[in-house]
């Protein structure tokens, strides 16, 4: 175990671009708030970083971003991890919470064409043109609603997906990736359409970032507290929520979308056969307990504390939006599970470890 002087915390993060940029960017917004406080960066490879020949789903595993990183956080070899929550699996391991999820970038997918189709739309690509994806569920959609193009798998971290697209022998018409990493990277030019997210919805937590630490670390928590964002923590709670119940991962076609309006909370989760054909939604709304509300709160509340909300801790947030926001999620997880969204996981999950 290193030792570090009392004002430093080492922050776990991956080693590719994207990541570091994330990591830099929550540093930046932690020295704000703790300027005489210094950080020091401790990057890894992941599983999922180094296996890049087999597509997500067929690996299996849903900590293929985060294992190496937790793993030091455990042995104390750091104090607090940088993750897109998107890459963060909704049951954590003991002893492990998110101290903080930080306010939303842009949740929608975007498309983004190679330089010969550059004047398309996904509607518009000739038939049979090649999309990458390394997402089930945008490639479920795209089987749905545009079966004029052929999907593929497209791996490794953004500069590798760019380099595939643009420089090689012109397989791919286009790629889509999640918006947020794009601006992030300020690569928002190469932005060929958005794809909207109440009609192909997006990954769970996607556009967000999470700050994952040691449950009982009251220093690090209270250093990370100032970082929570209200609505995004309810909206990724409900999401955590809806795929926790539903066991899902990046193993099968899963996605939602949420907002947060005037205290009341919304969302919409999904699941899709892997060739589209059989798509499955509900949505369910309720308003939130808020800490502005007017009158009394609530005289009973069917939770204990301390405890977490699919892993994130309520830091400021009042725990009744919390535990509402978490119950919503799994409402609409059963509403599903009513239409068999269970089976046809499964059948995804089967077909996949049956492809070569």
């Amino acid at each position: 175990m290193t030792t570090e002087p009392q004002n430093t915390f080492r922050v776990g993060s991956r080693k590719s671009q994207l990541a570091l940029i994330q990591t830099e960017y929550v540093i930046k917004c932690l020295k704000e708030h703790n300027p005489d406080t210094s950080f020091k960066i401790v990057t890894m490879n992941t599983k999922g970083d180094k296996i890049l020949d087999i597509p997500l789903p067929k690996i299996g595993e849903k900590s293929l971003f985060t294992e190496e990183l937790e793993n030091a956080l455990e042995n104390n070899r750091v104090d607090f991890l940088v993750h897109s929550l998107k890459d963060l699996p909704t049951t954590l391991r003991e002893g492990l919470a998110v101290g903080a999820i930080l306010k939303r970038e842009d949740s929608r997918d975007a498309v983004v064409m190679s330089n010969a189709f550059s004047s398309h739309t996904l509607e518009t690509l000739p038939p049979g043109s090649v999309i990458g994806t390394s997402s089930l569920r945008r490639s479920a959609f795209l089987a749905r609603n545009l079966k004029h193009l052929k999907v593929e798998t497209i791996r490794g971290n953004l500069n590798t997906r760019f380099k595939k697209l643009d420089d090689e022998d012109g397989k791919y018409a286009a790629i889509i990736l999640a918006v947020a990493g794009l601006k992030r990277m300020g690569l928002e030019n190469r932005i060929s359409q958005y794809l909207e997210a109440e009609e192909t919805l997006y990954a769970v937590g996607q556009g967000a970032l999470a700050v994952e630490c040691r449950e009982s670390d009251p220093r690090v928590l209270s250093l990370l507290e100032p970082l929570i964002d209200l609505h995004t923590t309810l909206r990724c709670v409900a999401e955590r929520s809806f795929l926790k119940f539903l066991g899902g991962g990046c193993s099968a076609p899963v996605g939602v979308c949420s907002t947060l309006e005037n205290k009341e909370l919304s969302i919409t989760g999904a699941v899709w056969s892997l060739d589209g054909n059989t798509f499955i939604k509900d949505s369910l709304k309720c308003k939130l307990y808020m800490p502005n509300d007017d009158g009394e709160p609530p005289k009973k509340c069917p939770y204990r504390e301390p405890r977490t909300y699919c892993g994130v801790v309520p830091g400021n947030i009042n725990a009744i939006s919390l535990y509402g926001a978490e119950q919503l999620g799994k409402d609409v997880a059963e509403n599903l599970i009513k239409q068999d969204a269970l089976e046809i996981m499964s059948d995804a999950r089967n077909e996949i470890l049956s492809s070569t």
